[in-house]
């Protein structure tokens, strides 16, 4: 059975850092690109993050350089999402994601909440 499950969201302050995961079962995790999206009320799903199935390379959204850097365990079949100097406008449900080919697979969301 194919599982992804993302953990780690919370409530936390302005300028603030959260550290998501998101562990993977039940496919070839190693052969997958991963990507994390977050969706805001009221707001289209928006891409985060990506990371190649290797990890040799990442790319962001330009809002999140700088301050958000994903990474993966492949021994582990987890991926993270750092997210440092959180801001507000941050809040949103964040998703795993994992694409091989014609194989798209979507974890559930985890809450992240950012106080002014």
């Amino acid at each position: 059975q194919v599982q992804l499950v993302e953990s780690g969201g919370g409530l936390v302050q302005a300028g603030g850092s959260l550290r998501l995961s998101c562990a993977a079962s039940g496919f070839t995790f190693g052969s997958y690109v991963i990507r994390w999206y977050r969706q805001a009320p009221g707001k289209e799903r928006e891409l985060v993050a990506t990371i190649t199935s290797g990890g040799g390379s990442t790319n962001y959204a330009n809002s999140k350089k700088g301050r958000f850097t994903i990474s993966r365990d492949n021994a582990e079949n987890t991926v993270y999402l750092q997210m440092d100097s959180l801001k507000p406008e941050d809040t949103a449900v964040y998703y795993c994601n994992a694409h091989w080919g014609p194989y798209n697979y979507w974890g559930q969301g985890t809450q992240v909440t950012v106080s002014s």
